[in-house]
């Protein structure tokens, strides 16, 4: 029998299923927990860098205007993300209607691209300090950081993604395999040709984090140029712990994400659940981790960070008096 257009038509997928552990549902409350905490401790450390930075006049430096940007970003991607996931393992809230998932997807692509870029600035901010510290604030003026920030003008490269999985529709098994959605995996439940999405979803990779960690790795390469030509053992190390903070920031972000992308291309056979759990790392512990690694490298900014709760417990204790 051949259905009717109108019968076809109510095969289409209208939600998405998101997926927390498959076959540990008797233990998503526990698992939450650490999700719960990911998501405070992100908040409140990324919202204490920038409270720091806003307010105090002596850290309103290229660095840490750089730093509040990652600050932003970090907090925007903990945003779009933890509160689905929690719904998922805490109430099994799993539905998703599709405009919903294509929104996120959308955000959750450009808070990472924003990651990346900001990263890149980080790493010529890094690479001005180290050869030509005595011009650092000259070179790096606000007017100048504006204008670099442009760069998040390129929005307009992710802005596609959605429009180009909207044309379709979605015929196949509408499960997802994380409790969030992204490109990649929504564009595989459509039930027409995908060639322009893959190809569309390489060159925004390429474009965006491909080129970007190029252009990182070529500034360290010109920063440690530039820092083996300094002949004091002691300045060599101090030159080298300006950047270790980004460095840092630098593995916290590529690292699960180029892992995640050699288990799609090349390991098949290789666990759902590493690839959840790298898809979760790869998303949540740069947020998590950035404020705290920060912290502990800048004197400066740890200075402030300690003063502010000193005098919080201060003004609280008199409360109580």
């Amino acid at each position: 029998m051949i259905l009717s257009p109108e019968a076809f038509s109510n095969n289409y997928i209208q939600i998405f299923l998101l997926t927390g552990q498959p076959g540990w549902e008797y233990v998503h409350l526990w698992i939450s927990i650490p999700f719960c905490l990911v998501y405070v401790l992100s908040i409140v450390g990324n919202s204490v860098i920038l409270f720091i930075i806003k307010t105090d006049p002596s850290l309103h430096e290229p660095m840490y205007i750089f730093l509040s940007m990652l600050a932003i970003t970090d907090l925007g991607i903990s945003i779009t993300i933890i509160p689905r996931i929690l719904g998922t393992y805490l109430f099994n809230s799993r539905e998703i209607s599709l405009d919903a998932c294509f929104a996120q997807l959308f955000f959750i692509h450009s808070l990472s691209f924003f990651e990346s870029s900001i990263l890149l600035l980080m790493a010529f901010d890094r690479f001005v300090v180290n050869s030509n510290p005595l011009r650092y604030a000259s070179i790096l003026t606000l007017l100048r950081i504006a204008k670099m920030g442009l760069v998040f003008v390129a929005i307009v490269i992710i802005l596609p993604l959605p429009f180009l999985l909207k044309r379709f529709q979605y015929c196949r098994a509408n499960v997802l395999s994380h409790s969030y959605c992204v490109h990649a995996e929504v564009m595989n439940m459509a039930c027409s040709d995908i060639t322009v999405n893959i190809m569309y979803g390489l060159f925004t990779k390429l474009l965006t984090m491909g080129l970007d960690s190029l252009l990182i790795f070529l500034s360290y390469v010109m920063i440690l140029k530039t820092v083996l030509s300094i002949a004091s053992h002691e300045e060599f190390l101090r030159a080298l712990n300006t950047c270790i903070s980004h460095l840092c920031a630098i593995l916290l972000f590529y690292t699960p994400d180029l892992s995640l992308a050699m288990i799609h291309r090349f390991g098949n056979s290789s666990s759902p659940l590493l690839r959840i759990i790298l898809g979760y790392i790869s998303l949540l512990v740069p947020p998590l981790m950035n404020p705290i690694v920060y912290s502990v490298k800048s004197k400066h900014l740890r200075a402030r960070i300690i003063r502010v709760f000193i005098n919080l417990w201060l003004h609280s204790g008199n409360a109580n008096v």
